[in-house]
């Protein structure tokens, strides 16, 4: 998605981000969307974890029962 856009289409968003937030917003917008991707991947991680161990449960089960 964001391939297609390119860098004079990432320069005109961000000055339309500027424009339209202002110098001052848009530092705690950036912290609050790097936070909101953070958690994100956190939680991305620990669920990709919990099924993992899920899944390395349920292969000890079996070979036990082989």
């Amino acid at each position: 998605m964001l391939s297609n856009i390119g860098i004079p289409g990432l320069i005109l968003i961000l000055t339309l981000a500027l424009i339209i937030f202002g110098p001052k917003k848009l530092p705690e917008i950036g912290r609050a969307f790097g936070q909101t991707l953070k958690e994100f991947k956190k939680s991305t991680r620990e669920l990709t974890s919990d099924i993992t161990d899920d899944i390395a449960d349920d292969l000890k089960e079996i070979k036990k029962e082989i």
